[in-house]
């Protein structure tokens, strides 16, 4: 009897294990090919299923990625007259990318805005920025490009609250409703027509806040704090959820927010501790791209990493196969 009284609760700790491990599966990140420059401080965009990672610390060169076949192939540089540009944001529309401010190495704050065109490898300046900005961020809702936050004449510049309005339809910029909290090093994304605004840096250290902008009313509105003060990160919406990766303050972990409920909720770390990376998503799966593991540094340590999370395989609480565990259960008591 006691023979078979320990099969059964052998039988028992297997079940176990494999239930776990077969969570664990689901939450692997995957290692791809990295970049061709090691880069960080730099911005990504995709068109039409390719990523494209743009200048950055000690890089004016443009790598694109094939997700289909995990290889880089390298484009024409950036059209800057002098070192390289870092801090910028990017943002697609109509196949076009938009490389707007940023810096020259880690001076004067830049109100450019340079476009790339995929399809013929060049680029085209447009109209300035009026508030020349360095690590702001930017994104787009009905084909206008809002630009959040950011540093204003320097890198070692005040954190401003600035929100400006690019149209490419007329290359005209329009004012509008500053952000609430000033601040830099933020990242953000679209749900629904609404940017949300998350984290950063500024002058009273490093910010928890995320903040909702409604472009059709031009007014802003406080949301609930990620659950810790970062900045450096990435941001990403999928499936009406934003993923918040890595980013100084908490290097690996990975954090999603529900518009919905105003919610928070953990998910599975990022295998790579770092900040000031960028990441992009091609068919629902998020690409996080390069950055540094050195942030208190003045010239951060460039990564040319490439690991990707995979949000519909999305981590969950370790979870049993309870009917299972119940028949052994039984068992086990059956024969006591």
């Amino acid at each position: 009897m006691d023979v078979r009284r320990n099969l059964i609760l052998i039988a028992l700790m297997l079940v176990i294990v494999l239930s776990l491990a077969s969570v664990s599966t689901a939450e692997e990140w995957i290692r791809k090919a990295n970049m061709l420059t090691p880069r960080s401080l730099f911005s990504t965009a995709v068109v039409n299923g390719a990523i494209y990672a743009i200048g950055g610390l000690n890089s004016i060169t443009i790598d694109v990625y094939n997700p289909g076949t995990n290889t880089w192939t390298k484009k024409s540089d950036i059209p800057t007259s002098q070192a390289y540009r870092l801090g910028m944001s990017a943002n697609v529309i109509n196949g076009l990318i938009y490389l707007i401010g940023g810096s020259i190495g880690f001076g004067s704050a830049l109100p450019n805005v340079d476009v790339y065109n995929p399809g013929t490898d060049t680029w085209t300046r447009k109209a300035d920025m009026p508030t020349p900005r360095v690590f702001l961020t930017a994104s787009v809702v009905n084909g206008i490009i809002y630009t959040i936050g950011g540093r204003a004449g320097s890198v070692n510049g005040s954190s401003v609250a600035t929100v400006e309005a690019y149209d490419p339809g007329t290359n005209t910029w329009t004012k509008k409703t500053d952000m609430p909290t000033a601040r830099d090093l933020l990242s953000s994304d679209v749900v629904n027509g609404i940017i949300y605004a998350v984290g950063g840096d500024g002058s009273t250290g490093n910010h928890a806040e995320v903040e909702a902008y409604n472009p059709a009313t031009d007014t802003w509105t406080k949301k609930a704090n990620i659950p810790f003060a970062i900045f450096g990160m990435s941001v990403n919406a999928v499936n009406g959820l934003i993923y918040v990766i890595g980013g100084f303050g908490m290097p690996s972990i990975v954090e999603v927010y529900d518009p919905a409920t105003d919610t928070w909720a953990r998910k599975a770390d990022m295998p790579t501790n770092r900040g000031y990376h960028s990441a992009s998503v091609v068919n629902g799966i998020i690409y996080v791209i390069g950055g540094s593991i050195d942030p208190s540094s003045g010239s951060p340590i460039a990564e040319g990493v490439v690991e990707i999370y995979d949000p519909f395989r999305a981590p969950k609480r370790p979870s049993l196969d309870t009917d299972k565990l119940a028949t052994l259960w039984g068992k086990v008591k059956a024969s006591d």
